[in-house]
């Protein structure tokens, strides 16, 4: 009787192991994860038509103004010096006035002319040096215009010099300043006189001015007689050229 009920006991015990087995599987394969990307439900069978969860975007980033760049202007173009022209008298012509020793008038002319666009130049003016007759006086245009040429030997004694502009002048206040600053200028320089009443037609009337622009003021300059005034003219050249040169500015300069 005893070995029945110990026979019965180890088949109850075996029994309930075998339950307790197959109940602790089923919560194992419960709590694996899905297989092939797929999960589970509580049964142990796929999930079906489960959403994948979705990642909330994070609101875009507003970059903050950097300073702002400094813009340069655009630099204005620098203007030019003011123009000038400046004449020796029948340079590349003829020889001018010539005096009983072979003084030529025009040696004295490109002389203190070349002198006058050197000065002119050192100061930073736009000076050029021009022949008698230069093709480049048809419609020159220039911000001042002198022809520069000397009295001949032929009046004995007689000293001083000459300016005048062209008559029926279209811009006669204009050319009458540069006149007066010329006048001004080189008697201060030289220390000769003006002789405003010994003006011919032949200064006046001079072929130059009714070649040039009418717009460009012009004058003719008398240096002075060969005669007299020869030591100025030979010998203190420089004095005279300073003296042209000193009118042009002033005029030049609103002087």
């Amino acid at each position: 009787m005893s070995g029945t009920k110990h026979r019965a006991r180890t088949v109850v015990l075996l029994a309930l192991a075998f339950v307790l087995g197959i109940a602790y599987a089923m919560w194992v394969t419960s709590s694996m994860p899905a297989l092939e990307g797929q999960e589970t439900t509580g049964s142990g069978e796929p999930a079906k038509d489960v959403p994948e969860p979705t990642r909330t975007p994070r609101p875009t980033r507003t970059p903050r103004p950097g300073p702002t760049p400094e813009i340069s202007p655009t630099p204005s173009p620098t203007p030019l010096p003011p123009k000038i022209g400046i004449v020796a008298g029948h340079y590349q012509s003829d020889s001018g006035a010539v005096c009983p020793d072979g003084l030529q008038e025009a040696t004295i002319n490109l002389d203190v002319a070349a002198r006058v666009v050197a000065i002119l130049q050192y100061e930073g003016y736009r000076a050029e040096l021009l022949a008698e007759f230069s093709p480049s006086l048809e419609g020159y245009q220039a911000d001042a215009f002198v022809s520069i040429h000397t009295d001949s030997c032929d009046v004995p004694g007689v000293s001083g010099f000459k300016v005048a502009r062209v008559s029926g002048s279209a811009i006669p206040e204009e050319e009458d300043r540069l006149v007066n600053c010329l006048i001004r200028e080189y008697g201060q320089a030289t220390g000769l006189a003006f002789h405003k009443d010994s003006i011919t037609f032949d200064m006046t009337g001079y072929h130059a001015f009714r070649e040039i622009n009418p717009l460009t003021p012009g004058v003719i300059i008398e240096l002075g007689f060969m005669g007299a005034d020869r030591a100025l003219l030979t010998e203190r050249s420089f004095e005279a050229a300073q003296g042209v040169a000193r009118g042009i500015a002033c005029f030049l300069e609103g002087n």
